[in-house]
This record gives structure tokens, C-alpha cells and sequence, in this order.
């Protein structure tokens, strides 16, 4: 399992841009289609909202990647 440390630079991020900004997809849209899919998940949760607002604390899981949200 890849496990990625994403600090966070203020109270939320998109989560279409925090798949982008971790390097698990190329682009924004590229996130939003991978949400779009069901294949991303957010403290265990199928999120299906691709500007869902992801804040410090929580966990999002896209395949054998983990991407931690920290402050």
C-alpha cells in the first residue's frame, strides 16, 4: 500500500484537487471522473461528491493508495 502524507495549507481542500496535488491522477478532472467512478473513498465512506471539502483528520483511499490529510 502506497501511504501519502498530505499537509494541508488551510481549513479544507477539494477533493478532486487533493487526488491532483497527492499525485495520484494527472489532473483535476482526471480526479473528478476517478470520484465520478465510485473508486475513491473517504474514512472508509464511497464519496461520490468530487468537490467534497476534505479537512485534516480524514483518510481518503483511492486503489492500494492511502492519503492522509494533515494539518
Amino acid at each position: 500500500m502506497q501511504r501519502i502524507d498530505f499537509h494541508l495549507r488551510g481549513d479544507f481542500i477539494e477533493l478532486n484537487q487533493l487526488l491532483k496535488l497527492a499525485g495520484v491522477c494527472a489532473s483535476g478532472g482526471a480526479g473528478k471522473m476517478l470520484v465520478a467512478e465510485g473508486v475513491v473513498s473517504v474514512d472508509g465512506k464511497i464519496e461520490l461528491r468530487k468537490t467534497a471539502k476534505i479537512r485534516a483528520g480524514q483518510v481518503v483511499m483511492l486503489g492500494d493508495a492511502q492519503i492522509r490529510v494533515m494539518a
